[in-house]
């Protein structure tokens, strides 16, 4: 696993969110699409991928519809009536699909500490570059235990 300093993808996961939030709209006009994810934070180091938040009111109906975009749900991941998450065939995009003031706006949360905190971010950069040659579950196990420490902060 190797990370990007911001310099190196965030103008592109910018562009590509532009892109992908108009494409959103057009299916889902009432869907609320959110910029999530190490891309959307400021100096944050990334793999370079792209996360978008889409909070819908009918998380069923909305993932059928967001499937037309060439996504299919990720598998070996969390899906719940409230969350669906999923990857495009073509790039290194995720939708986090999220019912409406659900507990997984906590995506909406952790984004914003960091954003508001760079003690934060470079926290968050210094916990990632540690993973740098770890394979996805370790790394992800880190990752889970530093988000879930940042919420606790509410």
């Amino acid at each position: 696993m190797k990370f990007l300093k911001s310099t190196e993808y965030q103008t592109s996961c910018i562009n590509r969110f532009d892109f992908y939030k108009i494409e959103v709209q057009k299916l889902l006009p009432k869907a609320r699409i959110e910029h999530i994810g190490a891309s959307a934070i400021p100096n944050a180091v990334s793999k370079g991928d792209l996360d978008i938040f889409i909070g819908v009111t009918d998380l069923e109906n909305a993932v059928v519809s967001l499937k037309m975009l060439d996504f299919s749900e990720k598998q070996d991941t969390l899906r719940t009536d409230e969350l669906c998450m999923l990857e495009s065939f073509n790039e290194d995009v995720a939708f986090q699909v999220v019912t409406n003031d659900s507990k997984f706006e906590s995506f909406l949360y952790f984004r914003d500490k960091l954003r508001e905190d760079p003690k934060l971010v470079e926290e968050y950069n210094h916990l990632k570059r540690s993973c740098e040659g770890f394979n996805q579950d370790k790394y992800r196990k880190i990752k889970s235990e530093f988000i879930e420490r940042i919420l606790k902060l509410n």
